[in-house]
């Protein structure tokens, strides 16, 4: 709803960038845009991408950055080319972050803002990937989480720091700017208004030439669009799986090994008395010996706690060490040396004063070292196996990091390597719809993705039980496909796109028929092509909220649009034009005491101090100066595509 109004305001919606930098105060780890301060080798036209102040942001940190935004996408899209990221815009995006966050940060040094070692140490603490077993911060959880993303203590110190001087400039913008009333009702109103309209769509196909390029046509038309023909990185993936079987020669347990486990669980095969409760706790043992007075008058339990408003619980099977450690070692001694049936003696515990009635008594006989020999000798045969596997599977580490091939540990575990065919970075057989990797592979599939070729690894797959051993082999590039593959594909989209720019030539025609009076469908319906008919529009701005946000474009189009007016706009894909005519304008009608004021308050006031926090950078930048170099963001694009 809120981008509803930002886009009838004409603002510039969805342009302040603070709002994502203040996440990274608390999880700049996780998100992973801290800098390496590194240098870059290799890249020309400098060692900046640019300048803001007396700051330098270097190649090496949008290099940085660009990778780690790139392999987030990724999870999301695994068959993500670089290539595909660059040319969507997504480095540009990168620089205009780094940049804004180094604006906001140095604009609160240039001010006397600090971030001191104790504050920033506490923003670590907070982080939850920083935390270990107990739920506190692990200096061990910290160090190797760090390592692993290839950082240390100070880049982090760092990262974390300016963090902190973004939210100490940007915050005090940021809270909601307060409406008049006035305002606030007007726009309510908006977002019930009705809009009458029509869309007529003239498609590319209908206006596609029938005749196909020439080479020099299609030759052209493919090296501008190449981007639109890349096929994705595929691998071939080698594997084998081991599990117990592999494990030869496990010795049987002697008669001393038994006889050690038999006595080290002396306890487990002793004899064992549990009990069942019947179990109420009072304050005082004034209290408990009223309660007992009644019950020798005949009251029960149950009775004489329920006329107090007291409640008695049930508890058991229990072992006296167990109601030992739940209430207090007298009063387990009470409950068990009462006979079954009776009342045991009032005991203090820790909740009071005890009133136990024994209501069962459970006795299981202890066992001989004959009568556990077959138990004790079944568990430590399976420990025998999971201990042998485990020395099986580091051996096979070690084997591996000595230089030894998939093939040859494979030989000598006695198992079949076994090879995929070609598979994209989701799984899928590469042009083969509908057919998948193994599914034994889906927990190693991304690291297949970071390994170097003939690299072989070890991957448990049932946790001490079952294991895999793989590598890749047959890694292809993502690269364009060769026009020849393609040909058929290319020269329908070249007839869209001719198509395209003659349908458009047929949108203005359309347009100024309307101008002068015509309907969309009377304009529509001169064209010497099959068209679809215009779609009648009737609907008010709550309807396009209930879209949750997926509003066609055309449809905001038309909510933008002044009573009366046409416009055209492009379809996605080289699809066609859309003829938009808005008709009229319904006004919306509110009650002094519609929810809808409140609601649209609060959204206005948060807007508002979104254009504050804007406005804010703006200054900041032409208060601090930037300057971009765009040799050097070119040598980064080049660099990350490989083009070096």
């Amino acid at each position: 709803m809120l981008q509803l109004f930002r886009s009838f305001m004409n603002s510039k919606s969805g342009v302040f960038v603070t709002l994502a930098v203040l996440a990274l105060i608390a999880i700049a780890f996780a998100i992973g845009d801290i800098a390496n301060t590194g240098t870059f080798g290799g890249v020309a036209g400098g060692d900046r991408v640019a300048i803001v102040g007396k700051r330098k942001i270097s190649t090496s940190e949008l290099e940085q950055a660009a990778r780690t935004e790139f392999e987030n996408q990724r999870r999301s899209n695994p068959t993500l080319t670089m290539e595909a990221f660059i040319a969507q815009g997504g480095l540009e995006r990168v620089l205009d972050r780094l940049i804004d966050r180094t604006v906001l940060s140095e604009f609160a040094k240039t001010h006397g803002l600090r971030a001191g070692e104790r504050l920033v140490g506490s923003e670590i603490a907070r982080i939850p990937a920083f935390t270990g077993p107990d739920g506190k911060f692990s200096q061990d959880a910290y160090r190797a989480a760090i390592a692993q993303q290839g950082l240390t203590d100070q880049q982090v110190r760092e990262d974390i720091a300016s963090g902190l001087l973004v939210q100490q400039a940007i915050a005090p913008v940021l809270p909601g700017g307060v409406m008049p009333p006035s305002l606030v009702s007007h726009y309510a109103a908006l977002l019930r208004e009705k809009r009458h309209g029509s869309i007529g769509l003239l498609l590319s196909d209908a206006y596609a030439p029938t005749t196909g390029p020439s080479a020099a046509q299609l030759d052209e038309f493919y090296k501008k669009n190449k981007a639109a023909y890349m096929r994705p990185e595929r691998r071939v993936i080698r594997y084998a799986l081991f599990d117990a079987s592999a494990v030869k020669n496990v010795t049987e347990p002697t008669e001393a090994e038994i006889a050690a486990r038999y006595k080290r669980d002396a306890a487990q095969y002793a004899a064992t008395e549990k009990r069942r409760l019947t179990q109420l706790v009072v304050p005082t043992d004034a209290a408990a010996k009223a309660i007992r007075d009644e019950m020798a008058k005949g009251k029960s339990l149950d009775v004489a706690a329920r006329e107090k408003g007291l409640q008695v619980t049930q508890i058991g099977p229990i072992t006296q060490s167990e109601l030992s450690a739940q209430s207090s070692a007298a009063v387990a001694q009470a409950a068990f040396a009462a006979q079954r049936g009776q009342m045991a003696a009032t005991a203090r515990g820790g909740l009071g004063f005890y009133i136990l009635r024994v209501d069962a008594v459970e006795s299981t006989a202890g066992r001989t070292l004959d009568q556990a020999r077959a138990e004790i000798r079944t568990a430590l045969m399976a420990e025998k196996h999971r201990q042998a596997i485990a020395d099986l599977s580091a051996r096979v580490e070690d084997e591996f990091d000595g230089g030894s091939s998939l093939a040859e540990v494979a030989k000598d575990l006695g198992v079949q390597v076994q090879a995929t065919p070609e598979v994209i970075g989701n799984g899928a057989v590469y042009l083969k719809p509908g057919e998948t990797a193994p599914a034994v592979l889906g927990r190693v599939l991304s690291t297949a993705f970071q390994m170097e070729e003939g690299q072989p690894q070890l991957a448990e797959v049932e946790p001490g039980k079952t294991f895999l051993i793989f590598d890749v082999s047959g890694i292809t590039p993502a690269a364009a496909a060769p026009l020849a593959d393609v040909r058929e594909m290319v020269e329908k989209a070249w007839r869209r796109a001719e198509g395209d720019k003659l349908a458009k030539a047929a949108a203005d025609r359309v347009m100024k028929a309307v101008a002068k009076g015509e309907t969309v469908a009377a304009a529509m319906a001169k064209e010497k092509v099959k068209l679809p008919a215009p779609d009648p529009v009737n609907m008010n701005r709550e309807d396009l909220a209930r879209l949750g946000g997926r509003v066609p474009p055309v449809l905001a189009l038309l909510f933008s649009m002044a009573e009366g007016t046409v416009k055209r706009l492009e379809a996605p894909n080289d699809n066609g034009w859309f003829v938009v005519k808005l008709d009229d304008i319904e006004p919306g009608k509110l009650l002094p005491n519609d929810p809808l004021l409140a609601q649209v308050n609060g959204q206005l006031g948060q807007a508002l101090g979104d254009e504050y926090a804007q406005q804010f950078t703006v200054a900041a930048r032409k208060e601090l100066g930037v300057e971009r170099n765009k040799a050097a963001i070119d040598a980064v694009k080049k660099q990350l595509a490989g083009r070096n």
